[in-house]
This record gives C-alpha cells, sequence and structure tokens, in this order.
C-alpha cells in the first residue's frame, strides 16, 4: 500500500482507542459476531482454520498495517468462521463498521489501494494451495518460507531474517503437515547451509538453494 493511503488508515484508526493483546492471545473465535473492524498497530496476527480434530491450518498472517476481519468489514454478515490469534504481544484499534465504510466511500484512492493488496494476498493464497495440492513436505516449507521472506523480511547482508518467531508448529499450520514432518525438513535445510537461527527468527542464508527447493516436480 502506497504511504499516502497508509497514512490516512492511520489516521482514521488512531481516533479510537488502543487494545493490548498478550502473546498468543486468540480474540476471534468461530461463532463470534466481530464487534468492530481491528487495526493492526504492532506485532503479528493470524487467522487460522481449525478442524474437528483440533488440526490447525494458518491461512492468513497480518502485519502493523492491515487490517481484519476483511470479508465481514465490507459485506458485514453473521459470525466468523475463522479464528484469530496473536503470533506475538499485539496492539490494535478498533472502529464500528459504518465509519469504517463511510470512511472507505470518502477515500476512493485508499480503497484501490486496499483492493489491490486483497488481490495480493488473493495470489498468495493460490501460489500456497498448488503446493500443499501437488508439492511434498520439502518443498511446501520451502515456498511457505520465501513467501513469508518478501512480507515480514529484513535483509541483513546476504541473509535474510524473518521477524516473526516462528515455532515449527506455527510452520505446521502453514504448510499443512505435522510438527515432526516439518522439524526434519528444518534440519535438512540447516545440515545443506540453506537456514540458520537467529534467536528464535529464522534466517535464510541461501535463498537460490531454497528457491531450487520449492521448485514442484
Amino acid at each position: 500500500m502506497n504511504g499516502d493511503s497508509q497514512k490516512k488508515l492511520d489516521l482514521f484508526f488512531a481516533r479510537f482507542k488502543t487494545i493490548n493483546l498478550r502473546k498468543r492471545e486468540t480474540f476471534l473465535r468461530p461463532g463470534d459476531v466481530p464487534s468492530g473492524i481491528y487495526y493492526l498497530t504492532h506485532g503479528y496476527v493470524r487467522l487460522c482454520s481449525i478442524c474437528e480434530d483440533g488440526q490447525e491450518l494458518t491461512l492468513v498472517i497480518y502485519k502493523p498495517g492491515d487490517f481484519f476481519p476483511v470479508v465481514w468489514a465490507f459485506y458485514g454478515g453473521g459470525p466468523s468462521i475463522y479464528s484469530f490469534e496473536t503470533f506475538t504481544a499485539a496492539q490494535v484499534r478498533k472502529a464500528p463498521r459504518e465509519e469504517f465504510i463511510k470512511f472507505m466511500e470518502n477515500n476512493s484512492e485508499v480503497f484501490l489501494e486496499v483492493t489491490k493488496h486483497i488481490i495480493t494476498r488473493f495470489q498468495i493464497s493460490l501460489r500456497r494451495m498448488e503446493y500443499l495440492t501437488f508439492g511434498t513436505a520439502s518443498s511446501q516449507l520451502a515456498s511457505i518460507l520465501l513467501i513469508y521472506s518478501k512480507e515480514f523480511a529484513i535483509k541483513k547482508g546476504n541473509e535474510i531474517e524473518i521477524q516473526i518467531p516462528f515455532t515449527h508448529k506455527d510452520l505446521a499450520s502453514l504448510v499443512g503437515v505435522t510438527r515432526e514432518t516439518v522439524s526434519i525438513e528444518i534440519k535438512r535445510f540447516e545440515r545443506k547451509g540453506i537456514i540458520g537461527y537467529n534467536g528464535k527468527n529464522l534466517i535464510i542464508k541461501n535463498k537460490e538453494k531454497l528457491e531450487k527447493e520449492a521448485i514442484l516436480v
């Protein structure tokens, strides 16, 4: 999103009270009717689907400057079918849906930028679906790391550090495999010098090798 549109979103949501959320706090559950539009100012939040057997699949990760739930924001409707949980300690502001819609109607350039952002997320979802369907555990994990290295990382020399402290369980919920499988693949990538760690943050040490691992065969 361009700087002007992001600034206008910041100013709109700045009118509303800050809500502090703990790390790993679920603040919107399936069956809950959203009480407003959340705007993330600090930290990271995930949207996930939970099966009857308790298995989780992370569908979207939100970063500062994002708002949610997106579909409910524009179309309203009934209860959420997804769960929203913080990855880290986070801060959000919550605006009434009616005021948010009015803001969008009066700021067409912001709406256009938001639409572009939604389309980008949709394209990422299509790519993930392709890997979840046709990829191996190795290519699935490699593709996820590449995707999030673009959105949630900083470059340090020739290395890329992902700023979200993913656990192996987190990565499993992104890829759609077991935690044990992710642990095996992470160790293999480490042995090959593809990835490493800085504290809890994962580092991509060799992007070219990771891209080869992500190729569908």
